[in-house]
């Protein structure tokens, strides 16, 4: 998309000097903003620009859409920068025709979600939309020629979404790349305390760390998020307490290895997990993110009485990869298929009944048939409830990429054979007649049922009650699929509410205070002349 200077800038501070006013300043006198009476040229025939000049358009009245593509820890990303921007007066929509301007907020696990990024790109420039950058893809790969031009907002910099969707109104392309730091150490990333839109205002997504400690040889976005990078331990237990206030049921702990938390300030994850529980409220639970099996091997104890919490799911996602030691090793996982089997026998035994979900990338570069066949005895063995099964996708840049490859044919094979070993066994037809304490968080796609999840984070769909949304309560299965349960509340049985606060309504902005509220609130002559919300001085700085 064309920008309205050819040079690119490195950082806000490039076009703006020490005389200049700031966003937040410019937003406070935005009251006395008149529009300038331009004199009409009185010979005719003479072409004018459609375009206003940048300095004449005023940010934070326009429309914004936001995609967001992978993991949880960008899907909590979204709804920060989400949140900035509503609390600074633009309107979040969720049609992207009306919008004027994409947040497109990318991942870079797979080849296929980047192809969905590009061409969400190329839309955008062909409806004429402005278009700012975030995730791990341009991140990891700035340079790239189809991001050329165009502003980004680095994974560790989404607290000052607000100044690069400005400055790309303008018509400025603006990139912000750094790492956030405190005496020369990295940071986990933006404060937790910032504003934020839940996507379900029920479930808040905490991410406790950035980055990890492995070097895999096929991933991307190690070279996106960099090394590993906790938040203390009372600023994610603060976290938490203010979700809980806000009507949360349901925390997430996110990010690319919760397992290896902590060891970079002298912590780690049961210290973490045992402080927030102390927290949880009755009738509200928590649920651990992925760890690889190296960081929870020598916490298998501990991890074993956090997992039997009644407050905390039994669930644990350990991805495992592949069940040859020999791929492991070429992928650089820093374990053997006996530690992951070690984690998993342990669990189980300790944990009665515990989810384990696992992932397997099929046809990784060297992978011979017998590796392959190696897998899917690990999969039979333990039959995983939850299974994501991935064709092996070479990324530009990581050494698996100049491995020599698996041919196509074969790697589409193996992932069909291993999906059809999943689909073979049904993971919950003997619950059917079981009674269930579940917690009802959200509504099915389609719409026909409210999705609740059990002590073991098992998915069970429930009738569509509005008195049932944001409840514990106890359910009758009477019914089993592949991924699901169906179950029947019981009519007598006990409704546990998390929080005597009521949930944020959908696409309320999270972290703000009263007072903020009450100075975002318009007067009648606000909506006459801008029909928008404008924020004080002291409130934006608060904010930014």
């Amino acid at each position: 998309m064309p920008a309205a200077c050819e040079s690119v800038l490195e950082d806000i501070e490039d076009i703006v000097s020490a005389e200049d006013l700031k966003p937040h300043d410019r937003q406070f006198v935005r009251r006395n903003v008149f529009p300038k009476v331009r004199k009409r040229n009185s010979q005719k025939n003479i072409q004018t620009d459609d375009e206003p000049p940048s300095d004449s358009i005023i940010p934070g009245v326009q429309k914004i859409w936001i995609r967001t593509w992978g993991c949880s820890h960008n899907n909590s990303d979204g709804e920060y920068m989400a949140g900035q921007l509503a609390a600074y007066g633009y309107t979040i929509t969720d049609n992207s025709a009306e919008a004027d301007l994409w947040l497109l907020n990318s991942c870079t696990v797979k080849n296929p979600a980047e192809d969905h990024f590009r061409n969400s790109i190329k839309k955008a420039q062909e409806g004429k939309k402005k278009v700012v950058l975030a995730g791990c893809v341009p991140q990891a790969q700035p340079r790239q020629e189809y991001l050329k031009g165009l502003s980004i907002i680095g994974v560790q910099q989404i607290d000052r979404v607000v100044e690069v969707v400005e400055e790309t109104i303008k018509g400025h392309s603006v990139r912000l790349l750094g790492q956030k730091k405190d005496n020369g150490k990295r940071l986990g990333g933006a404060r937790l305390d910032l504003p934020k839109i839940r996507k379900n205002p029920l479930i808040e997504i905490i991410s406790i760390n950035t980055g990890c400690l492995n070097a895999c040889t096929y991933c991307k976005t190690k070279h996106a998020r960099g090394d590993l990078a906790s938040y203390p331990i009372e600023e994610l237990v603060d976290r938490a307490k203010q979700s809980f206030q806000e009507g949360v049921c349901e925390i997430w702990l996110t990010s690319e290895d919760t397992g290896a938390y902590g060891r970079d300030i002298g912590t780690d994850l049961p210290k973490l997990l045992w402080k927030l529980v102390e927290v949880i409220p009755e009738g509200a639970m928590l649920r651990l993110g992925m760890t690889n099996p190296p960081y929870i091997l020598e916490h298998l104890e501990e991890m074993a009485k956090i997992l039997s919490h009644p407050r905390v799911y039994a669930f644990l996602h350990i991805p495992v990869q592949s069940a040859s030691d020999s791929v492991l090793m070429d992928m650089k996982r820093e374990y053997c298929v006996a530690d992951f089997k070690q984690v998993v026998d342990f669990l189980k035994e300790k944990v009665p009944g515990i989810t384990i979900a696992t992932d397997i990338i099929c046809g990784f570069p060297g992978e011979t048939d017998e590796d392959f066949q190696e897998t899917m005895k690990l999969v039979e063995l333990y039959r995983f409830p939850s299974l994501f099964i991935n064709q092996f996708y070479p990324r530009p840049g990581t050494p698996a990429a100049k491995m020599p490859q698996v041919p196509a044919a074969v790697k589409k094979q193996r992932t069909k054979d291993l999906s059809q070993l999943f689909h073979s066994y049904s993971p919950y037809d003997h619950k059917v007649g079981e009674r269930q304490r579940v917690l009802v968080t959200e509504e099915s796609f389609d719409s026909n049922y409210y999705v609740a999840h059990n002590p073991f984070y098992e998915q069970v769909l429930v009738p569509k009650d509005p008195l049932l949304m944001g409840k514990m309560v106890e359910v009758d299965i009477y019914e089993a699929g592949k991924h699901f349960m169906k179950g029947q509340p019981v009519s007598d049985a006990r409704v546990h509410t998390a929080s005597i606060n009521r949930p944020l309504a959908k696409g309320e902005v999270s972290g703000l205070t009263e007072e903020i509220n009450q100075l975002r609130a318009p007067s009648c002559e606000d909506v006459k002349a801008s029909r928008k919300l404008i924020l004080s001085k002291k409130v934006l700085l608060e904010l930014l």
